[in-house]
């Protein structure tokens, strides 16, 4: 197996590497979602959620903070490189997603947003319905540009990013009482599921015919969840890390039951658990020092306005460690997370 996923990738770079007069892969990109894939949407809300100050972008190639959740460049940007782009796809709510840069595609992802509308909108983010306001806008304004014909080529043959469903649970459903005590798990997450499905088949709708949807990380590792969850340990939580897998089983389901029933649609569910856990419990084995404890501050909690230019003990070298924030990867750890997406994505690309 560990020889065939070597096979497969070295494959799929050199396709990428092979791209002739700098064309990509795809027509274009588009990215939806929450904050492990937001580039700066919610800079321009009403929401606490944030990332635009330092020491969040210190490593980025602006050195500049963006609205990234991150030191530098998110698994998403990594990506956009793989298939050929020579920009990110902007922040739709930003200057940048103005005139024929956005015939590559536009990011629509917002911070704290998640499949269960209620999710984003506790924290003023944009839900999924209002991020696919924004995505007919655009679409419209691509018809304008380049006409329909040519507009439709690239709606179909672009790939549609998905990342959505560690706020709900997170930062909703595991604080919420008015959910915990009404829901088990189990029954969140087919209501989360039901949303996703209306997702994808609105996309479809609209043209959409390749979609990757990631699957959720390992939500009991991450070192906020153990600080706020682990009730002093220092280990995984079984629940969250078990609520995590009893999702993603979920998620692959209602992923092939979609494919039965929407004709030509290439729907690709991106596995993260696996690659991060390994990350996360066998760090010398990718190349880090340090995976319980984040970068930024203590590295127990902080993320957001939590994590800022004032917190003491934020780190000097970020590529050591798995985490920058309590919640999202190092840009070192995204690389690694956009390689195996790219090995697992070659269905969107072929």
């Amino acid at each position: 197996m560990g020889f065939f996923r070597c096979f497969l990738g070295g494959f799929v770079l050199a396709m990428v590497f092979s791209v002739s007069n700098g064309d990509p892969l795809v027509p274009a990109l588009c990215i939806f979602g929450d904050s492990v894939v937001d580039v700066g949407n919610n800079n321009n809300l009403s929401t606490i959620i944030k990332a635009n100050f330092p020491p969040y972008g210190r490593d980025f190639v602006t050195h500049k903070p963006t609205g990234r959740f991150c030191n530098g460049k998110l698994a998403t940007d990594f990506t956009a490189e793989y298939l050929g782009f020579t920009s990110y796809p902007p922040a739709y709510l930003s200057r940048e997603a103005r005139g024929k840069r956005i015939l590559t595609g536009v990011n629509f992802a917002s911070a704290a947003s998640g499949y269960y509308e209620r999710t984003a909108r506790l924290f003023r983010a944009l839900t999924l319905r209002h991020q696919l306001k924004y995505y007919k806008l655009w679409q419209r304004k691509v018809v304008n540009l380049v006409g329909r014909t040519k507009a439709t080529n690239i709606f179909s043959g672009g790939i549609h990013l998905i990342s959505a469903g560690s706020s709900d649970f997170i930062q909703n459903y595991y604080i919420n009482p008015l959910l915990n005590k009404v829901y088990s798990p189990d029954q969140f997450a087919d209501i989360l599921m039901t949303s996703y499905s209306t997702f994808v088949q609105n996309l479809y709708d609209l043209g959409a015919r390749r979609i990757g949807v990631t699957t959720l990380p390992p939500t009991g590792c991450l070192p906020a969840a153990i600080t706020l969850f682990g009730r002093g340990t220092n280990k995984c939580v079984e629940k969250m890390y078990k609520d995590a897998i009893s999702f993603n089983n979920k998620l692959n389901k209602t992923s092939q039951n979609l494919k039965s029933k929407l004709p030509g649609i290439k729907l690709v569910v991106f596995d993260i658990f696996q690659p991060l856990f390994d990350m996360i419990t066998k760090p010398a084995e990718s190349g880090f020092f340090e995976s319980r404890k984040a970068c930024c501050g203590t590295g127990t909690i902080e993320t957001s306005f939590l994590c800022n230019a004032r917190s003491i003990g934020t780190c000097s070298n970020a590529t050591n460690y798995v985490f920058w924030d309590g919640f999202h990867p190092s840009e070192s750890a995204n690389e690694k997370l956009a390689q195996s997406l790219l090995e697992q994505g070659f269905d969107l690309i072929s």
